[in-house]
């Protein structure tokens, strides 16, 4: 059991794009292990490996009783959707309602590198949907409306946890693509 620090809100980890998986080997399935069991402890519904600072395309999540975790994703949303609270490991105790797709067709790698495809909806859809935008460097607050962006970004400047966290740099074992991404 490895549990590992959460990067919170304003370490800029979570705002880069994260490097796509391109060895699926013992250091990925550390890593998956790693954010499940630092996401059960949390506890979470999901967590991407940015918001523990490796900036690699894999994120895990548990929702109604299902453990799971997805490589590089590639999401299919439905047009349908749902709007209710979202909260976030990396903003710790608020919750905002975030619109999101209803349904979600996820497509991408166990890690083991075999082919998966995910489909949700409701609860496990928004998960994986939160999760996708981690990779991309999209925090829930992005996706709010106006007056409750502001709302969320007043209410993280106020909470107990901000800027108390000195973020450090973790080196990823996995090939990158040359440029330190």
């Amino acid at each position: 059991m490895a549990i590992q620090p959460i990067r919170l809100f304003g370490d800029p980890v979570l705002r880069k794009p994260a490097t796509e998986v391109v060895d699926f080997d013992k250091e990925l399935r550390k890593l998956v292990e790693d954010l499940t069991d630092t996401m059960l402890d949390a506890p979470g519904a999901g967590l991407a490996a940015p918001q523990i600072g490796v900036g690699l395309r894999a994120f895990t999540w548990y929702v109604d009783g299902e453990l799971g975790h997805l490589i590089n994703p590639v999401l299919d949303l439905s047009d349908e959707c749902q709007d209710g609270p979202e909260g976030c490991l990396s903003i710790p105790d608020l919750a905002f309602d975030t619109k999101r797709a209803l349904h979600v067709v996820a497509r991408g790698f166990t890690m083991y590198g075999d082919p998966v495809t995910i489909e949700g909806s409701e609860l496990l859809a928004r998960a994986i949907q939160h999760e996708t935008d981690h990779l991309d460097g999209i925090l829930f607050v992005d996706r709010l409306d106006g007056d409750a962006r502001k709302a969320a970004m007043k209410a993280i400047r106020e909470s107990d946890w901000f800027g108390l966290e000195k973020p450090t740099v973790k080196v990823s074992p996995h090939a990158t693509n040359g440029f330190g991404f």
